[in-house]
């Protein structure tokens, strides 16, 4: 057998075990255009055979997410995207160079995971919706006991009623999360931060009831574009979050700075801290450093979750930096963007 035939029948075999992939396999040259792909790139991208060789692929998927990607260089990997040829559909996709300024599309139908991360969310939204009355009933009848008319259970009655309200706090969050994990945009307005950032320290003075030094410091003369009721809610669970974990005498800092490329709202405490091996899934739900510390503060381990999910609508990212021991620094960094230069007072 000559040597091109046996390099004939490798590519031969090369391919068909290319097409018996479930993941979609587009080969592609120097100028993005369609040189081969497998069977499930038919099935998940609607090319065809025989018609698609030579084409640009962003013109073939013309009024796609996929085009736009693949315009803007496709630098980074796609995830949860709709497959354009399967209705309902979903894909994570990504491009790796090879060969003489050569690249392969890698489709990965993940179609499945988004159906039971779908059931996932309707259950905890739905549990939680049914949870919500009888707790509330619950708390309502725990507040009309008076704990004097009989002394000998007030100290059952007061951790009753500290637990029924730690579970409604639960199941809010959990309703605050199962919206936010189902909006992919905000209806953007006008936030003052200057107004935001006070009562944000009134919170946290509140909160602490004396017991922390809290300071204010803010360079950025900007106020912020977006959801009101999310940004306050994202921004006061960092400031609630500090005062709990910071024990008494401690220092707690709200920051509003400038920033290349935009601007950071940070908290700064002097507390705990964090060891770095916890850091990467703060924002896990119900994920704790100290279970027993979290329990105790009244934390229910969803506030950094709601923090992740906001700061997404709003383009923005979280970063944490933490010495245990000394404390730790948690910064929203925004997007220009996002900012808005503040209205103009009364003349």
């Amino acid at each position: 057998m000559t040597r091109a035939r046996r390099l004939a029948i490798t590519l031969h075999d090369l391919r068909d075990a290319a097409d018996s992939l479930p993941d979609a396999i587009v080969l592609l040259d120097e100028a993005w255009r369609v040189r081969w792909f497998n069977r499930a790139a038919e099935t998940l991208l609607g090319l065809r055979r025989g018609k698609e060789r030579g084409v640009l692929l962003s013109d073939r998927l013309q009024g796609t997410d996929l085009a736009a990607w693949l315009r803007a260089g496709a630098r980074v990997p796609l995830h949860d995207v709709p497959a354009p040829g399967r209705a309902e559909g979903h894909l994570d996709v990504s491009v790796q160079p090879f060969g003489r300024r050569q690249r392969m599309l890698l489709g990965r139908d993940i179609s499945p995971l988004t159906r039971l991360e779908q059931i996932r969310r309707d259950f905890v939204a739905n549990v939680s919706h049914e949870l919500r009355t009888p707790l509330t009933v619950i708390h309502g009848y725990l507040e009309l006991l008076d704990p004097e008319d009989v002394p000998e259970l007030a100290p059952v009655l007061g951790e009753m009623r500290a637990q029924s309200k730690r579970m409604g706090q639960i199941v809010e969050d959990l309703l605050t999360l199962s919206r936010l994990e189902t909006q992919d945009h905000v209806v953007d307005e006008r936030v003052p931060m200057a107004a935001l950032l006070a009562t944000l320290r009134k919170e946290a003075e509140a909160l602490s009831q004396g017991r922390h030094q809290i300071t204010l410091e803010a360079d950025a003369d900007y106020d912020l574009l977006g959801s009101p009721k999310d940004l306050h809610s994202a921004l006061s669970n960092l400031v609630s979050n500090a005062v709990r974990y910071t024990p008494s005498g401690g220092r707690i800092t709200i920051g509003w700075h400038r920033a290349t490329g935009g601007a950071t709202y940070s908290v700064r405490d002097t507390g705990y801290g964090i060891p770095a091996s916890h850091l990467a899934r703060l924002t896990e739900r119900f994920y704790r450093v100290s279970s027993s510390r979290s329990r105790e503060t009244g934390g229910t381990g969803l506030g950094l979750s709601i923090v992740k999910h906001v700061l997404n609508l709003h383009q923005g990212r979280l970063t944490v930096e933490s010495t245990p021991g000394q404390g730790s620094t948690f910064a929203c960094h925004f997007g220009p963007e996002r900012l808005l230069p503040p209205e103009a007072g009364p003349q």
